[in-house]
């Protein structure tokens, strides 16, 4: 019997009495506790490595996921989105993870699919795995195990994963352990974990390229500044999800499809109540780069109207939207393949769009992450101690600093 049916002669006997109903017990809910958004894989040609095998075949891929709120039934969402055929998962498994490829003694659950073992992913089409009972702790790491026995071209991907995936040949996936593979920092084609969470929830959806998705951090430390921030909230019943990708644009595709293309699938259908924006970086900076040599330069205004939209897409759904201005990048990524990244003219465009963000009015919220981590005696560039080194993306310190200045008045309001 549940709690609802309990209360119902409760209630009756209550009222007989002249007394106040017990109060409804709250429905449990599925919340998102952990995403990474799609990806279209890319070939050798572009600028940079894949780094990931081309094709699956006979093989297990563990993958471990750290989640921000937690609760006592779960279920994964797969996704085929750029894949131009059938994906068969001959057999999904989650347990608890003890590290690396590790998994807790008495966790591991079989996944079902409309209550078979295996599934068929569609082209360009998710999968919603059956509810499984395990209890899983707010920031509590677990271990998803898939296994792919046909020949698989892999098109749907998280490239910058920043934990160790693990592929090993045969099904696997009941393995304690999987040793004597490959080891992958991307992740084929998990895209969510889902908790059935027993007290309310809000949802915060971090949406922005790689300083979001977490380049430089530190593998495997949960060092990006969307983990720091769930640190703080989940145990607080705020879940965190990152929809951050590496070379993300709002106004074109590149390493993924525009933030505009992609706003309802990986922030919207998440049902937040905030979103943090940080994109445009790459919109700016891109053309007349290694990765666009012949692309005409975006101007200020392109980039407004881009983030107009996203602003007017929150709005009609209830959602508050949160604008982060754009943090510096003088003379970024030396050294590397990439060249051009950076020119005065650039600049200039972020320093425009950047005052936009702060003083249009137009965001519900305003976090100034270039005034968090910039020089104050070189304002173009990092403070070095927030600095990964390649003078673009922000070291462990510098995304814990962006973390701290995301409090709870920005993120919901005044309440």
């Amino acid at each position: 019997m549940n709690a609802k049916s309990l209360l119902q002669p409760l209630a009756a006997a209550a009222l007989a009495l002249g007394l106040a109903a017990p109060a409804a017990v709250a429905a449990p809910q599925w919340v998102g506790t952990w995403s990474a958004s799609p990806q279209a894989t890319w070939g050798a040609g572009f600028a940079l490595p894949n780094g990931a095998p081309e094709r699956l075949h006979d093989q297990t891929v563990r993958q471990v996921a750290r989640v921000s709120v937690g609760g006592g039934r779960v279920r994964i969402a797969l996704s085929n989105a750029y894949g131009d055929a059938p994906v068969t998962i001959g057999a999904a498994r989650i347990a608890r993870s003890a590290g690396g490829s590790r998994i807790q003694a008495g966790s591991d659950r079989a996944l079902t699919f409309g209550g078979r073992r295996a599934v068929t992913l569609l082209p360009g089409a998710p999968v919603l795995s059956d509810p499984v009972e395990l209890e899983v702790a707010a920031l509590g790491e677990v271990a998803v195990s898939l296994y792919l026995p046909q020949d698989t071209a892999l098109r749907t991907f998280h490239w910058e994963g920043r934990q160790d995936a693990f592929l090993v040949g045969g099904d696997r996936t009941a393995d304690a352990r999987l040793d004597g593979g490959q080891v992958l920092q991307t992740r084929p084609f998990l895209s969510g974990v889902y908790v059935e969470a027993a007290q309310p929830v809000r949802r915060v959806v971090a949406f922005g390229d790689s300083i979001t998705d977490g380049a430089a951090s530190t593998p495997n430390r949960y060092r990006r500044w969307p983990d720091a921030l769930a640190q703080r909230l989940a145990p607080r019943g705020v879940a965190v999800l990152n929809a951050g990708i590496s070379g993300a644009r709002v106004l074109s595709d590149g390493m993924g499809v525009s933030a505009l293309a992609r706003f309802e699938r990986d922030v919207l259908s998440q049902r937040p109540d905030s979103v943090v924006l940080l994109m445009g970086i790459n919109d700016i900076a891109w053309p007349g780069s290694t990765f666009e040599p012949t692309r005409a330069a975006v101007d200020a205004q392109r980039l407004i109207d881009g983030y107009r939209q996203l602003i007017a897409q929150a709005r009609l759904h209830g959602v508050r939207i949160v604008g982060a201005t754009l943090t510096p990048f003088e003379d970024a990524l030396p050294g590397s393949p990439i060249h051009d990244y950076y020119s005065p003219a650039k600049e200039r465009v972020r320093q425009t769009v950047n005052a936009w963000i702060r003083d249009s009015g137009e965001f519900d919220a305003v976090v100034d992450f270039d005034a968090v981590v910039r020089d104050p005696q070189r304002p173009t560039r990092f403070l070095p101690a927030y600095d990964s080194g390649d003078r673009l993306h922000p070291g462990d310190a510098g995304y814990r600093a962006m973390a701290a200045a995301v409090d709870d008045t920005l993120l919901f309001g005044r309440r």
